[in-house]
This record gives C-alpha cells, structure tokens and sequence, in this order.
C-alpha cells in the first residue's frame, strides 16, 4: 500500500516522512482531497510510520507487530470514528476524547482518524475543538474530508492543512475511454470518484448505468409535468434507489446535472457530468433563472443532508420534485 499512495500522492506522502524524520509531528491534521484521491489510505500509512517498530527511510516496514495490526484495524493506539448515520455525533466525540484520555493504551503515540469530519453536528466539532486546544501527551488527530470549507474555521486553524490533488479529469476520461468506456460514462464516473480502479468498477457496474439513467428520466418527467415526475418517484425511482447509498448516489447525479445545466447557460462545454444530454440540458437551461438554478441545486443538498435520517424516502424524494418543478419557468 505505501508505493501505491504515493505514486498517487507523492507530495503528500514525502511531506509526512519529512515531518517524520525531522521529528515535527504535529498534533492535528486536516486531510483534505476529493473522493477517491487517497485520503484513507495516507492516513493508514502515516499511523503505521508513527507506530512502527523499525521503520527504515522514514517507510513502515509493513511486517512489524505494530503495522499488521495496523492493517487489520485492532491495533489499541488507532483509533477510527465514522459517521454514524447522518452525522458524528457529539457522544462520538465525547466517547473518543475518554479513550485517548485514560490509561491501558500501549506505550506510543494515541492516533485517531476522523473520516468525513465534514459530517461533524455542531455538538461535535466544538467537543472536538475543546481537545484539539489542549491535547494531552502524544496524541495525534488525523480528520479527513472532501469538503474544507464545511469543516469550522476554529478547527481548520489548529490543524496543518495536506491537501490531495486529484489527477487531471482529461486523463482520467482518457484512460477510461482506452480501456473500452463510453466518453459519456467516463465524464461521468470521473466527477464520482478519483480513485482508476472505482471508476472502471462503476463504469462496468450495471446498476450504476440505470442509476443514471434513472437520474436522466427524473429530470425528463420534471421538465413535463409534475404529476408525472410524483409518479415516476413511486414507479421508477424508488425501486432503482432502494438503499440509503443508492439514494445519496441517486442525489449526486442529480446535483451533478443541475451544474450541467448552469454550465449550458453560461455557454460552457468543458468539464460536463453529462456529455451526452448536451442538447437536453441546453433546452432546460433555457426555461430556468440563475435563481432557480441555485435554489434547486440547494433543495438537493438539503435532500442529500436528510438521507440519513429516519424521513421516509419516497415522500423525501417526492418533496424534492416539487421544490424542483417550481423553477421550471420562462425567463
């Protein structure tokens, strides 16, 4: 794993193993990066250089006690606090600061990783922020996410900032089109994820060409009629988005097109989701104000924000074409 991270991210990873050799370690980093571009893994490897028992050249040796149990997730220092439905909560945060507090650890450095700490409610990041201000003994906080500037100002200030540059988009279609991908498919799945090998699975992944597609018809039936959009949620939407992950995905694309649109208004081609709808989204942008636009690309981030909650999806979704139908209008 750490060659490949750092082909990937070699900057990143070059400036974790000079902070290491010059013994610089800091108490809090802030990870931040698209989806795909590697995060995850930067984290793993910098807890295993931090923790590895002989490591050569500022490099884990991957061999030790301390790196396979790394790798397995059970080492008792490393510490991983997700999302826990819609957000991390306070209680994970208050859990969290117990354990890096109290004794039975081994001896070494206490790491742990936030992953998606955009996701922390406002109890939780100002738990967090308490500790981040005054950490106790050799603790490090490693918080990883794909949108920075929802992370709290107060946060980003007592964390060194590592960001991860994505490949070029151009490339990435490029590769993909090599390997027997559509133009249209590799627009598509190279805005969902940086990562090659998750974009080829995707592009291959039948599922997610009917969730396109179904993301496609939604807007179809919007443009229409409302009644007919209501009824394509209940017929066609719903069966297809059956899970939490499928919806937020579903939402993604959704979002994913209103910037389409944006782009055909203003007169840009460059850097479409959608290559293929050029024509369509053309005809809608249209029929649609700025205004509009915006207010419909915030009605789905506020959908997206609801997935996770115990509000049932069909009427979540149904809502959301009716937010959507209002900014069908003439300019």
């Amino acid at each position: 794993m750490a060659t490949a991270i750092k082909q990937r991210q070699k900057a990143v990873v070059e400036r974790l193993e000079a902070t290491f050799l010059n013994n610089r370690i800091g108490h809090a980093y802030l990870f931040d990066g698209e989806t795909g571009t590697g995060k995850g893994e930067a984290a793993i490897h910098f807890a295993k250089l931090l923790l590895c028992e002989r490591p050569i050249n500022a490099v884990p040796c991957e061999t030790c006690h301390a790196c396979r149990r790394i790798d397995s997730r059970n080492h008792p220092n490393v510490t991983l606090i997700e999302p826990d439905g819609q957000d991390i909560k306070k209680e994970q945060m208050s859990s969290l600061i117990l354990q890096m507090t109290k004794k039975g650890y081994e001896p070494g450095r206490k790491i742990y990783m936030i992953a998606r700490a955009d996701r922390m409610n406002a109890a939780a990041a100002n738990t967090l922020l308490k500790f981040l201000e005054e950490p106790e003994g050799e603790v490090t906080a490693i918080l990883m996410t794909d949108s920075y500037h929802s992370i709290l100002p107060t946060i980003q200030s007592r964390c060194q900032r590592i960001s991860f540059i994505p490949p070029r988009r151009e490339d990435m279609i490029t590769k993909l089109i090599e390997n027997g991908i559509t133009a249209s498919m590799a627009a598509t799945v190279t805005m969902m994820t940086a990562d090659s090998d998750k974009q080829m699975e995707l592009a291959e992944n039948d599922q997610f060409a009917l969730t396109r597609k179904t993301v496609l018809k939604l807007i179809e039936a919007s443009d229409r009629n409302v009644n007919e959009a209501l009824v394509f949620i209940q017929s066609d939407w719903s069966p297809v988005m059956k899970e939490k992950e499928d919806l937020e995905r579903g939402l993604d694309l959704l979002l994913y097109a209103y910037r389409d649109i944006v782009a055909m208004k203003a007169g840009l081609q460059a850097d479409l989701t959608f290559p293929d709808q050029q024509q369509n989204f053309r005809a809608l942008s249209m029929k649609m104000t700025y205004n509009r636009l915006s207010d419909n690309m915030e009605a789905i981030l506020q959908a997206k924000k609801k997935v996770y909650a115990n509000m049932n999806r069909t009427l979540l979704m149904e809502q959301l074409v009716l937010n959507l139908q209002e900014g069908l209008m003439l300019v």
